[in-house]
């Protein structure tokens, strides 16, 4: 697994966030409209929607603690890998005075995660998905 791929990943699951958004919003305002053009059976699925999207919203909200919890450990590993000790020479990703082998390898691996736009979304608290306005637009 690379950076790269992580990012990409990351990406497209935003982006699959938004486009479930963007279906149940548009589902939302023709269930509004059919129930104020008074379709009795509109408000109940209006209701049945907003479980969906409570739903929905609680599942997203479990894989953003599981990235969070990834993240996190990542860079753990890389605190108990030195980062950050007197001498280590720098960022990660950068080698610094870690030397060259094994060590080496792993501390670019952990700074480009750590520094990929995965890693700096994960740290800065960045989430994705079905927010609370549409929940409260659904009523």
């Amino acid at each position: 697994m690379d950076v790269q791929t992580i990012d990409r990943e990351y990406q497209q699951l935003q982006n699959q966030a938004r486009e479930t958004t963007r279906v149940l919003q548009a589902l939302a305002a023709r269930l509004t409209q059919a129930a104020q053009s008074g379709d009795q059976n509109a408000r109940e699925w209006q209701l049945d929607l907003r479980e969906v999207a409570l739903a929905i919203q609680s599942e997203q909200s479990q894989v953003q603690n599981l990235l969070q919890a990834l993240h996190g450990f990542v860079a753990n590993q890389a605190q108990q890998s030195g980062y950050g000790q007197p001498g280590f020479g720098g960022p990660l990703g950068q080698g610094g005075g870690y030397g060259v082998g094994q060590g080496a390898g792993l501390m670019g691996a952990l700074g480009g995660f750590m520094n990929s736009g995965f890693g700096r979304a994960i740290e800065m608290g960045a989430g994705f998905g079905i927010g609370d306005d549409l929940i409260n637009r659904i009523f």
